[in-house]
Parts: C-alpha cells; structure tokens; sequence
C-alpha cells in the first residue's frame, strides 16, 4: 500500500460526482436537523423517516444517536417530544454528546414542517449513499494505483466494493478525554433519602453522587445479611454492596462521609446498649458455673470411693453447663482499619454480616498485603457473592454460611488508578465487584455561603436509617423480597438491553464484561434496598414493583457510565501512552489500512519491544473509535489464516483526529 495519503485518486473520486472543490464529503446538516425535528413533531412523519432512512446514513453521529431514541421511545408506545428524548439521552449517558437539552429542543425549532419529513429523509439518505460510494471508490482506486498490487488483487477489491459498501464511521472519542458522565439521579432515591442527600450536597459543596452512592452502601450496612431479592426460583441477590466514590483532596468526603454514616453509629450504640444486660448476665452465669466445677473438682480430686464418683460426676455436669453457656458478642456493624483475618472474625461473631465503611483507601492496601506477606482477599470475595467460607488455622477456626460483606469507600481517585496496577486485584475478580463513582470536583466553583441542611430533612434521615437498622438486626434468616410480574418484566427487559452491549466486538461494555456481567444483579440488589427503604414498616412482606426495579436500572445505568470512566483510568498509564504513540504513527503514515506487521515496523523499539505490547494499544484506539480490525475471508483451507488488517478513521488520515 501506499505510505501516505492518495490526494490524485481523491481528487478524481469527487470530480466524478461534482465535489471537485473538495469542501468535504456530501452531507446536509439543515435537512438532518429538520429530519429529527420533524420525527418528534409527528408520529405519521417519523413512519415515513423511519422507511426511508437508517441511523447510520447520517453524517454527524450525534444525530444518529438522536434517532435512534427517538425510535426506541415511540416502539415503546412513549412520547418522543424533546423532553422526554433529553431525558432519555441522559438516562443512557449520551445527553452531552449529542449536544445538550437545548440542542434538541432547537431540533424542532429548525423544522419548517413536518409534514416534509419523508422528503428531508430522502435528501439525507441520497447524500449518505453518495458517501458511501465516495470511499469505496476512493479504497478501489488506491488499490489500481498501488505499484506493487496485481490484476487479481485490484479484482478483488472491486468485488469487496461491490459486495459491502463501507460502514458509517462515528466521531472518534479523543484519547484521554474524560466523557461526560451522567448526573447521579437523586430522584431514584426514596424521598426522604433523596432529600437529605441533596441537601447535604448543597451544604457541603460536594456532587450529589458522594452523598447518593454512599446512601447505598449506608442502606446496605443496615440490610445486608438480612434481606436477599428471589429475581427467580434459584436466583437470588443479597441485598449487600461494595461501593467507592473517588474525588480529589479538599472535597470533604470526610464530612460528608460521617454525616451519612452517623445514624448507623446511633444504631450501633442502641444495639450494643440493649445488649449490654444480657452479655454481662451470660458471662456471670459462665464465670459462676465454672467456678463451680472447678470446686467440684477439686473436692473430688480429694475424695476416695463412692463419694469420690458423685463429686467427679457433679463437676462433669457442671463444666458442661459453663461451656453451654453463649457469651453473646458486642453488636457491631461496622468496621474501618482492620485485617482481613480480623473481619473474617467480626463477620463470624456478627452472625456473618458487617460493613467496612471508610473515607480513605487504606483497606486496599490491606488486601494488598500491608500486614502480610501475600494479599489476603477470600473474605472479600466470598463476603460479597455470599459464598460459604470457612477458616481453618492454627489459632481460629470460624465457618461462615453466608457471608455477607458491605463496602462504602471515599477515597481519592489515584487510589483507583493505584489499585488498577495490581493485577491480583483485577485477576482474583475483586475490582468486578464494585459499583463506582468518579464524580467531577466543584472545588473553584462551590458558594462560600450555602444554605445548611434543613433540621427537618436530617431528623427525617436519622431517624428512617436507625428505624431500618434496628427493624431487620434482630433477623437471624434473612427477608426474601419477591418481585411482582411486572416487575420481573422490567428485569428481562433490562437484560435483553444490557447483553448486546456485552459483545467483545463492538459491544459498549464488552471490554469490562467480568464487571458488566454482573449488572442486572447489582440492580437487582439495589432494588431490595430501595424497596426497604419506601416500606420501612412493611417492606419485608411486600413484593418489589415494577416502579421500584425501573428505579434501581437508573441507578445502575449510572455506574455503568461511571465504571467505563474507572476501568479507563485503572489502565490508562502505559496502554494510553502507547496508544498516543500510536496514533501519531497513523496519522503521519496516513494509511487507510495497515497490517500489523507493516504497522509494528514503524513502531519505536524501545515502547513496543514486541508485539505483544501492541494489542493492548490497537484495542483502546478501537475502543475509541480510531480502528477498526478487518479480517480478510479465508480463500483455502490449508495454510495459515490471512493476516488481520487494521481500517484507519478517516479523520486521522486527514490530519483532523
């Protein structure tokens, strides 16, 4: 192939159909914008855009995703007005990109008519074929005009041509480039959690996603273990969760994170207060009873004959009367600065529940092995799947039948990246199990003087949080919440939705699908919390409604946006380095495609001593948008398989990506 780019073959292309000025590819931007304007004006107007027209025919990708939501939204049987089309698009993550609430209000704005849909259709899909036809003629007329190129490779490449026009590119996502991540939706919360959370955000000056992911983990602490969501028969979701929310220094997580945490404190005092009286009664009636074999024994260490067999019986009895006595444990919920080992043994004398909750990121240090030779992490990955453990050393021995483990963290966002540099994390599977939140720093931009949270609002909230607590700690069985009908009709539906995007191949999730398989049951989790939450009373003997489920996938959209941004930078130090180096490589060679032969011995030594260190780069520039992997058909069955090429995005060709 050529090594730069074929501006003669270009140049004769556009000649062809009259685009000699090279003012760019085909595309009218007005009939694209009064197309989408006039679908949501008219329902009779989108049936004819959507017979005439594909999302992939229009030429700026922010209008195709418009599109597609607003068909999505109208096969549903909802309204597709820009209003709920925005909130639709924030819902999936997508708002920003596609330019804004305003941007699509202007949409209908720009709509002379719409009953001239189907025409504008028509304008938009002719120019998008004229591109279509532009690159395919551009790819055959640098296939003539390679020197090196024979008959039947130029055959070929017509026949490709021919066969399968090339695929709409999307703009491609720049390279360390943070995306606009949803806002998190306070309004899934309960009302009463809703409120506090947004009020303690207006008086601290954080982003309401520090108060509402925490709310979760907070909620966990006082269900987990003692509540599971039955989606179906044999699957079911305990109600506990590994949360962690990143923010820089001087954001006051630690305030916020001991306001949240507060009311579990409370709860715990209660609980360790109501169980003071039976714990010293049971360590009397323990000390007494012993103290009373220990004298039975001894008196029949001193006896002789009958009297000797009576006293050694009494002592008997009496040792085993002091070893059936249970010490009840000191109630705890909650733990902070401790070991591995030293959980497993809380969770033990805790019936199995406990909650790590913390505004720093020590604890992954402790699993890394900080006290240890080697990382210590069978609790935490037991405790969250609730999977039997037991333990068996030389100094304990504890058996947990179903752990169940809370985690709420507030740490600073280089402890993600830290954490992302230790594969045993990310090979054991821990990392998959958290939800997380990397919400944008207000600092330079908070109120000097905000309005305090309303005692009313923080009474509301201690008062639900200890009043739930206290409600499910006596529960030895855990509650079973079940769903209703429509309810698991919500869940299906979210799983249809959810599993495309799992494909390693184009998929949006499918680079983190250890995370993203787990998904629809952190939702599913999320849901219970929710429920219990609303129903404080009577939460347990109520079934979770189809509201409720609708409310938890919100959430759960939510951290999957967040989780694409932490994956990114858990393995954005050497992957994105190289994958920088590597774009500057294409763009000044301005291949249309490459192999990876061709492309690897352009490549500096020193940052790809092999191959191997190229994957990782090819794969986040696909990611991205800047690649694409074309594999050539087999011609025969012998001999090795045709070697991948790698299709280049226009724009970086061009010099503009």
């Amino acid at each position: 192939m050529p090594s730069g780019p074929l501006e003669e073959p270009y140049d004769n292309v556009f000649a062809l159909i009259g685009q000699g000025d090279r003012s760019g590819p085909p595309q009218d931007l007005e009939a694209e914008q009064a197309v989408l304007g006039a679908m949501m004006l008219s329902p009779e107007a989108l049936a004819a855009v959507v017979a005439t027209l594909a999302p992939e025919d229009y030429y700026r990708p922010a209008h195709e995703t418009i599109h597609r939501v607003i068909v999505e939204l109208h096969a549903q049987g909802r309204p597709a007005d820009p209003i709920t089309v925005a909130h639709h698009l924030n819902h999936l993550g997508e708002l920003q990109r596609a330019g804004g609430p305003g941007y699509v209000q202007s949409l209908v704005q720009a709509t002379p008519t719409a009953a001239n849909g189907a025409y504008y259709a028509e304008i938009v899909h002719e120019l998008a074929e004229r591109r279509r036809l532009i690159e395919a003629g551009t790819r055959l007329v640098q296939a003539a005009s390679t020197p090196d190129a024979t008959a039947a490779e130029v055959r070929e490449a017509y026949a490709l041509s021919e066969e399968k026009l090339p695929e709409t590119w999307q703009e491609p996502i720049p390279l360390g480039a943070r995306p606009a991540l949803p806002a998190f939706p306070l309004h899934a919360l309960p009302g009463w959690l809703g409120a506090f959370c947004a009020a303690l955000a207006e008086e601290t000056q954080t982003p309401p996603d520090l108060a509402g992911a925490l709310a979760l983990s907070v909620l966990a602490t006082a269900a987990g273990g003692r509540s599971v969501v039955e989606v179906r028969e044999r699957w079911r979701e305990p109600t506990n969760l590994y949360v962690v929310v990143a923010l820089p220094p001087a954001n006051r997580k630690s305030a916020v994170f001991a306001a949240m945490t507060a009311p579990l404190y409370a709860a715990e005092r209660h609980l360790v207060d109501e169980a003071a009286g039976g714990i010293v009664e049971a360590e009397l009636t323990a000390k007494v009873t012993r103290e009373a074999a220990d004298k039975a024994a001894a008196k029949a260490a001193g006896a002789e004959g009958p009297e000797r067999d009576a006293l050694l019986a009494e002592a008997v009895d009496l040792a085993n009367a002091a070893e059936a006595v249970t010490v009840p444990a000191r109630p705890r919920l909650l733990a902070d600065d401790a070991t591995p080992e030293r959980i497993a043994s809380l969770m033990a004398q805790q019936g199995g529940r406990l909650a790590v909750m913390s505004a720093e990121g020590g604890i992954f240090d402790i699993i890394a092995g900080r006290y240890s030779s080697a990382p210590n992490m069978e609790v935490f990955l037991k405790g969250h799947a609730g999977d039997r453990l037991r333990v068996d050393r030389s100094s304990r021995e504890e058996f947990l039948e179903e752990p169940a483990l809370t985690m709420g963290l507030a740490v600073q966002p280089v402890v993600i990246e830290d954490i992302g540099k230790n594969r045993t994390f990310d090979g054991r599977g821990l990392l998959a199990r958290f939800l997380y939140a990397l919400p944008e720093s207000l600092v330079g931009y908070r109120k000097v003087d905000p309005d305090p949270v309303p005692g009313a609002v923080a009474a509301a909230y201690e008062r639900q949080i200890i009043a739930l607590t206290l409600s499910l700690a006596q529960w030895t069985d855990p509650v079973v919440l079940r769903l209703t009908k429509e309810a698991y009709a919500v869940v299906v539906a979210y799983g249809e939705r959810l599993e495309p995007q799992l494909r390693t191949k184009g998929g949006r999730l499918g680079h983190v699908t250890e995370w993203a398989g787990k998904l629809v049951g952190a939702a599913a989790r999320i849901a219970g919390l929710l429920h219990l939450a609303e129903h404080l009373a009577d939460g347990y003997g109520k079934p979770i409604g189809a509201e409720t489920m609708t409310a938890a996938i919100e959430l759960a959209d939510y951290f999957a946006a967040q989780a694409l941004m932490a994956f990114d930078l858990m393995g954005a130090d050497a992957t994105q380095t190289r994958a920088t180096s590597l774009l500057e490589v294409l763009r000044a060679h301005g291949w249309e495609s490459v192999s990876r032969r061709d492309l690897f011995a352009k490549l500096s030594r020193a940052e790809f001593p092999t191959v191997a260190e190229l994957e990782p780069a090819i794969n986040l520039l696909e990611d991205h948008g800047y690649l694409r992997v074309d594999t050539p058909p087999r011609k025969s069955k012998r001999g090795r398989p045709p070697a991948p090429r790698y299709v280049v995005h226009p724009q970086v060709r061009e010099g503009h990506a």
